[in-house]
């Protein structure tokens, strides 16, 4: 099982069904990175659960439905009174998604270090990402947990930059090399790399996070497909462009989903298990992770794919 760790929020999308300037309709989707991560585990057949804060209030409750319906294990939720954060979502004409956050003060940041979990061996990875990394006091609780765990199980990172949350680059900079220095596998967005490093290429900074513990590290492209960078080299594939692009909602948390699911798969989803990968099944993770993205690409937002919708993995 994958402790996913992080945000669970709402996703509110404004719909042009009005006729009247001075009226907007909104429809909301739960969501979050972490969340949709732990949501396309369930999906792709591999045991996860989710551990952040949830508010006690409506939205919330709403939030821990979808888990329960979703078979998410809530045993590691952290609920207070703090209200649900709301992420809005504009879409450009490539279906590419703009976030504003409203969320100083919401439930997903009020994760304190006493409410660090004791896990067993049902546990044996546990993923963090999104603008927890860099918002406290959630950041210092999940910095807490990888450094305790990160012997014992897979550590897998998506810094997935978002700076409404917080507009401070160098803070996420120094975050997000904090994490990845306790990471064995790390996926990341072009975006985020030039985000994070306007005048670095991706590739190289990439090839910079590999190490004796970090293995594995993903870069995607959007429409370019994505790229892996390990011990066997680095190369690319090319974007599914068999399915239409309704929006790219999701697309990130779901190759992320699914590159954790064939780990589970394979028995390697652990520290060592990373390291011992051969090229060709590198290549069908990167893959697969390709495939599974389009998927979520061709529906309206982050609907994440099940697994009888994709290729058959091991």
């Amino acid at each position: 099982m994958y402790l996913v760790c992080g945000e669970a929020l709402f996703d509110v999308f404004s719909l042009q069904s009005s006729r009247r300037s001075g009226e907007l309709g909104f429809t909301a989707i739960a969501g979050g990175s972490p969340f949709n991560v732990a949501v396309g585990l369930r999906r792709l057949g591999v045991d996860a659960a989710f551990f952040g804060g949830l508010s006690s209030d409506y939205l919330g409750a709403r939030l821990r439905r979808v888990l329960d319906e979703e078979r998410v294990d809530s045993g590691f939720l952290v609920t207070s009174d703090a209200p649900t954060t709301l992420a809005m979502v504009g879409l450009d004409a490539n279906g590419s998604a703009h976030y504003q956050f409203r969320g100083e003060g919401c439930a997903d940041r009020q994760v304190r270090l006493e409410h660090l979990p004791v896990l067993d061996e049902r546990v044996r990875g546990l993923h963090v990402g999104s603008y927890t990394l860099v918002v406290t006091p959630v950041a210092d609780t999940l910095m807490a947990l990888v450094e305790r765990e990160r012997d014992q199980r897979l550590i897998s990172l998506d810094p997935n930059v978002r700076l409404n949350p917080q507009p401070d680059v160098t803070l996420w900079r120094r975050q997000v090399e904090a994490f990845a220095g306790h990471a064995h596998l790390i996926k990341a967005s072009e975006e985020d790399l030039a985000l994070l490093y306007p005048e670095r290429d991706a590739a190289a900074v990439a090839r910079e996070w590999l190490n004796t513990r970090c293995r594995l590290v993903f870069i995607t492209h959007g429409a370019d497909g994505a790229s892996v960078h390990c011990a066997h080299g680095s190369w690319q594939r090319a974007a599914d462009a068999s399915l239409p692009v309704r929006d790219t909602v999701g697309a990130g948390d779901t190759f992320q989903a699914a590159v954790l699911a064939c780990l589970a798969r394979l028995g390697a989803d652990t520290p060592e298990g990373v390291g011992r990968l051969d090229r060709d099944t590198v290549d069908m993770i990167l893959g697969y992770a390709i495939r599974a993205a389009a998927v979520t690409c061709s529906r309206v937002g982050p609907d994440l794919p099940f697994e009888h919708e994709l290729s058959p993995t091991p």
